[in-house]
């Protein structure tokens, strides 16, 4: 079987995007895609190249991702879309996965009336909701798109037929869902070589996906949700070897994305827009940089162990709203107001001591919130983001997800199904009070994906940035957005500051050099540090004085790929 570098083909990819930044950009504006696989940020480039908006990038990049990164998202699942449109400004496409009709709040409870074990629901039917990136991919290409939908999944096509190398993260996750895949053979047959995870370097194709691709570009995004495939998804669930339950051709058909209005707030002399409900992303980072707004966080500086301290707390406060306020608008209260208003956040910020860790952290009430029990965790580890600026300005910050690593298990024409539906609460109660986030047909689970774009005083983008990693999402896309705005880094050195986040027994900071000293430094604060892997895929498009640059997470394999030269046609 043929076999490539992975080592030299990052290497080549570095090359080429070096190349085509070199070019003379006097007469055009230089074009950027960054994400968490190479070979993503090229299609997203090419697409650029051959005169395409970030939204037709941000689409060729979803179904790339869904070939080469397939723990991570995919047509499989869904996503949130922040899109800049230059000259008329800013919106966002829901695209989250909702809940078959089929759903009821007791979805998850075992015949003793308690939640079942999280890993015992993942995998199979019951977890499985109707994925919505192609309905996604769908608005944003008929709203901003200017290449043919065909043209958007050229790229996917040519390596689900020509082969794609599996790469070490892949292989790793390959070794360690081994055990997992026994009930699962369409993922075994896919991806395992003589009985077992394919090597690194193994090139492997994918030609049920290339098919339905194919089909896809011929017919448009009714294919997925009609016809052949919504049968393919509905059978896949309908008999999994493990949970089977019910998705119906009708729960497909009648699947919406949703545009609405961009969710934003100022921090300092910048605006900051992101994703509303059934996001918790941008209302929890927003809450979090309002509750510092007060504090001199550019003169204390990254290496100040006060500005962790401040970080901390606020992250503690605006983590306790999120659980207990957030969920599906349509479904119940969402104080969004009240959430993100600076008279509020400035009470919230009024907790904290500049000396000392407060230790409890209670909920506030926001204007216009309502008595409710908290939300359980989002889970969200199989979640990727990619950033796009073109030719003309446009940009898109996109986070997609297929919930845990492989989704489901399940598999429909090469593509995995996601688990998104244990996004929700378990019990569909607390303390004999509903949960905002409990499962309800049609209802689009809690999530904490954060893509976000930051305007500058002069009103320009001047960032757009995201990330995955579950509920650490939103610290992730924080500290980056400090370490820009605040501490003067360039995106590449803010996505590298240690990573920080928090459980029952304190707060977790990334174990590397950076993050062992500023656990040392804080500890006179009063906080108990475990030295924890945080990992996050981070990834951003910076306006800066040399034109657009992207940023990738140095955790992992991702990179941004730059064209400068001009679009054709």
């Amino acid at each position: 079987m043929a076999r490539h570098s992975w080592s030299m083909m990052k290497r080549l990819f570095a090359i080429s995007a070096l190349l085509c930044a070199s070019l003379p950009t006097l007469a055009m504006a230089q074009a950027v895609a960054s994400s968490a696989d190479p070979r993503a940020s090229e299609a997203g480039r090419q697409i650029l190249q051959e005169g395409g908006s970030a939204a037709d990038a941000a689409a060729a990049m979803v179904a790339v991702l869904t070939l080469v990164e397939p723990q991570s998202s995919g047509i499989g699942g869904g996503g949130f879309l922040v899109y800049h449109q230059q000259g008329k400004g800013i919106s966002t496409i829901d695209g989250r996965e909702t809940a078959p009709a089929a759903a009821k709040p007791d979805r998850f409870l075992g015949e003793d009336g308690k939640p079942r074990p999280f890993m015992d629901i993942v995998p199979g039917g019951l977890s499985v909701g109707v994925p919505g990136n192609i309905r996604l991919m769908e608005m944003a290409h008929k709203n901003w798109g200017t290449l043919r939908w065909s043209q958007l999944l050229a790229p996917a096509i040519k390596l689900a037929e020509g082969g794609f190398e599996v790469t070490p993260v892949l292989h790793d996750w390959l070794v360690r869902f081994d055990k997992n895949w026994a009930d699962f053979p369409d993922a075994r047959a896919l991806y395992h070589v003589d009985g077992k995870p394919a090597p690194v370097g193994t090139i492997l194709k994918n030609p049920a996906y290339a098919a339905f691709l194919r089909k896809l570009a011929a017919e448009g995004p009714d294919a997925f949700y009609r016809g052949d495939n919504a049968a393919a998804i509905s059978r896949a669930v309908a008999h999994a070897p493990r949970n089977p339950a019910e998705l119906t051709a009708a729960d497909l058909a009648s699947y919406q994305a949703k545009q609405q209005p961009a969710l934003c707030t100022t921090y300092r002399v910048y605006k900051l827009c992101g994703m509303g409900p059934p996001s918790s992303g941008a209302t929890t980072v927003f809450g979090i940089l309002t509750m510092l707004e007060g504090y001199n966080l550019k003169a204390m500086g990254k290496d100040n162990a006060m500005s962790w301290h401040l970080l901390a707390e606020a992250m503690q406060l605006a983590y306790a709203d999120r659980d207990l306020y957030m969920g599906d608008a349509a479904f119940v209260n969402v104080p969004v107001r009240g959430l993100l208003d600076k008279s509020y956040l400035a009470g919230r910020a009024g907790l904290i001591s500049p000396y000392v860790r407060k230790g409890d952290y209670q909920p506030g009430t926001p204007p216009g919130a309502e008595a409710r029990s908290p939300s359980g965790p989002v889970q969200e580890q199989g979640t990727t983001h990619f950033a796009v600026v073109d030719h003309q300005g446009n940009v898109a910050s996109m986070t997609s997800t297929v919930e845990s690593i492989f989704g489901s298990q399940l598999m429909a024409n090469g593509y995995f199904l996601n688990n998104e539906m244990t996004d929700f609460d378990l019990s569909p109660t607390k303390d004999g009070a509903p949960s905002a986030n409990r499962i309800e047909a049609g209802k689009r689970p809690l999530s904490s994906m954060a893509p976000t774009i930051v305007y500058g005083p002069d009103g320009k983008v001047i960032l757009a940035v995201g990330s995955a990693g579950g509920r650490r999402i939103i610290m992730h896309v924080t500290k980056t957005l400090i370490g820009v705005l605040d501490w003067d880094l360039s995106a590449q050195d803010a996505i590298a500051l240690p990573n920080i986040f928090f459980n029952k027994d304190g707060v977790l900071i990334e174990d590397n050099e950076d993050g062992r000293r500023i656990a040392a430094d804080m500890a006179p604060f009063g906080y108990a540090f475990t030295p924890s892997a945080l990992p996050s895929k981070l990834n951003a498009v910076e306006q800066t004085r040399a034109g657009w640059v992207g940023a990738a997470d140095p955790r992992g394999p991702g990179s941004a790929s730059v064209d400068g030269s001009p679009p054709q046609g």
